[in-house]
């Protein structure tokens, strides 16, 4: 398992889509909950989160990694809750 992190910003590119405050709490719910992610930076427009590597305290389980954290957001933009919103890594 890799060390360290990886973070993504999240932006609004239509004007019709949620904004940040409701954004965040979507990609909170639909990321595996044995996953440590944490918001830096939430505001309308926009959302930074960190993808952490590490296992969750309590728990056997964490990302895996950079290439199951990218596939998991590759997966988070399809889903129709995320519409109007892209990412790309920090």
């Amino acid at each position: 398992m890799d060390a360290g992190a990886l973070d993504v910003l999240f932006v609004r590119q239509e004007s019709w889509a949620p904004a940040g405050e409701t954004t965040v709490v979507r990609l909170l719910g639909l990321l595996p909950m044995d996953w440590i992610c944490v918001p830096d930076d939430v505001g309308t427009d926009q959302v930074r989160l960190r993808i952490e590597y590490a296992m969750k305290p309590g728990t056997d389980h964490g990302c895996g990694g950079t290439g199951a954290a990218r596939d998991a957001v590759a997966e988070l933009l399809a889903d129709g809750a995320l519409r109007g919103w892209s990412a790309g890594e920090v």
